[in-house]
């Protein structure tokens, strides 16, 4: 009996070892076989996977950040046959942006299936040689640019957004919080690179076709290194019934609520993003100084957002929530007096902090309002995908009351009550909410810094602690400061 028990032990240890020698050839999504220990928390492994995120943002949102250069470009110079009144420019950016978001709803759901390579692979290819083919667009080609540009490199960027950042929760688990702040810091750095290139490119000697390949070359050789960097060490979990958690989310007020508020907040949300740069031009400051405007809108982003965790500990995620979207539709409405530097930058460094400062509390914010972790992927997958749509009408809504003219007032008067017609009524709403308590509660726990990537199942686990705190949430009257006190940190 005991030799039994023995030879059944060998022959379980020699099937592992077996398996631990296969399972990259016969799971290709699964170098490493994983263990019950969880995430192995660094490594040269861990860590050149994080690099390979890092890179993924850098060259993907980042690059979708800088498109205020391309704007200012195409509307002064390259496309003076599509006025702002046509808002067929702003196409251009909005679709990059909506793809990118709406694109998280589908790449989520791969990922949890176990393609992270071929999403990040097409992605990065697909991206590439849209900038390439980019360069080949001659002045007053719209459909040739919105093609490459808007369609192809939004679709790129959308399918490598999500599983990038997801798969940091495969290499991390104490220092994930950190991790992801380091690779979301990607994209308002790679907003700060992209805009200084483009704008010495584009408006220096070397023109639009060579600063556009240039440009690209830049863009492949970081996506090229970003895949052969990452690396996946967990199979595929089963995914759970998308129907049922969209019929779910249909008769959950308090995520409808915050949907809208999302979704109304973009309608005028990128209007300094896509516009600062133009607009100081044409009020007559420096040329040369406003191509630095966008980095430094960058800049400041890159701060709000590092910073909004912190913050969010004493103030609530959803007091924080209301301030920011506040302080962005006020500083949007301040856009009416820009007429010198200063005031140039002062918009530049104020706006892109609160901006910042709101993009990174809506994983946190979603999570926060997802009774069930199983679902947070797919319900992050549904909001964003409506914010998408909010996205989408931004700039073309922003271009069509710019005018030829250049009336920067009503532009400004639509953006900024936009955002403050959001705070107050759908995310106010919200506060007010009866039955959100524990959610409530929860808003004094510290978010993952950095963590707004939507359509992926990686920010679960970030969560599980808090929402077992949540269930634990009896009483309306909880105390809030003794929840934030204890700072559930992985």
């Amino acid at each position: 009996m005991a030799q039994d028990e023995f030879r059944n032990e060998v022959t379980t240890d020699e099937k592992l070892d077996v398996l631990e020698e296969l399972g990259p050839r016969q799971f290709p999504d699964c170098p490493t076989l994983c263990s019950d220990s969880g995430p192995p928390d660094g490594g040269r492994q861990a860590w050149a996977t994080a690099f390979g995120s890092f890179l993924i943002q850098f060259c993907g949102y980042g690059y979708l950040n800088s498109f205020g250069v391309y704007q200012d470009f195409y509307t002064r110079i390259y496309l003076t046959n599509q006025p702002p009144s046509t808002i067929s420019v702003r196409w251009i950016g909005a679709l990059g942006f909506f793809l990118t978001a709406s694109g998280t709803l589908i790449s989520g759901r791969l990922y949890d299936n176990g393609w992270f390579y071929h999403l990040v692979i097409v992605g990065s290819l697909l991206q590439s040689l849209s900038l390439f083919a980019l360069s080949f667009a001659k002045p007053d080609q719209f459909y040739m640019i919105f093609i490459f540009q808007g369609v192809l490199t939004g679709l790129g960027v959308g399918l490598t957004f999500g599983p990038s950042m997801a798969v940091i929760s495969q290499h991390f688990s104490k220092r994930r919080t950190l991790v992801m702040a380091l690779v979301a810091a990607g994209s308002p750095l790679g907003g700060i690179n992209h805009s200084i290139m483009l704008n010495h490119l584009l408006n220096g000697t070397v023109g639009f076709a060579g600063g556009a390949r240039a440009s690209a070359g830049l863009v492949s050789a970081l996506l090229l290194i970003a895949c052969l960097s990452m690396r996946t060490r967990a199979l595929p979990t089963p995914t759970i019934s998308f129907s049922k958690v969209a019929q779910k989310c249909s008769r959950d007020v308090p995520f409808i609520l915050m949907t809208a508020g999302t979704t109304l907040s973009q309608i005028g949300f990128f209007f300094p993003t896509y516009y600062l740069q133009l607009d100081s031009i044409k009020h007559g400051i420096d040329v040369q100084f406003s191509f630095y405007l966008i980095a430094i809108l960058n800049a400041a982003n890159a701060v709000g957002r590092c910073t909004a965790g912190i913050i969010a500990v004493y103030t609530g995620l959803l007091n924080l929530t209301i301030a920011s979207v506040t302080a962005c539709g006020v500083i949007i409405l301040s856009m009416i007096a820009l007429n010198n530097i200063f005031g140039a930058v002062g918009i530049g460094i104020a706006y892109g902090y609160v901006a910042g400062t709101y993009i990174s509390l809506l994983v946190p914010l979603v999570a926060i309002l997802t009774p069930d972790l199983s679902e947070l992927g797919a319900r992050m997958g549904i909001c964003f995908t409506f914010t998408a749509f909010g996205a989408l009408l931004s700039g073309p809504i922003a271009g069509a009351l710019l005018s030829p003219q250049y009336r920067w007032l009503i532009p400004s008067l639509f953006s900024g009550p936009e955002l403050l017609n959001a705070s107050a009524n759908s995310f106010g709403n919200l506060m007010e909410w009866e039955d959100l308590p524990a959610a409530m509660a929860l808003s004094r726990v510290v978010p993952p810094l950095g963590a707004r990537f939507g359509g992926a199942t990686h920010t679960a686990s970030l969560f599980c602690s808090a929402h077992s705190l949540a269930s634990r949430c009896h009483s309306p009257r909880t105390d809030l400061m003794s929840v934030g006190e204890e700072r559930f940190i992985d």
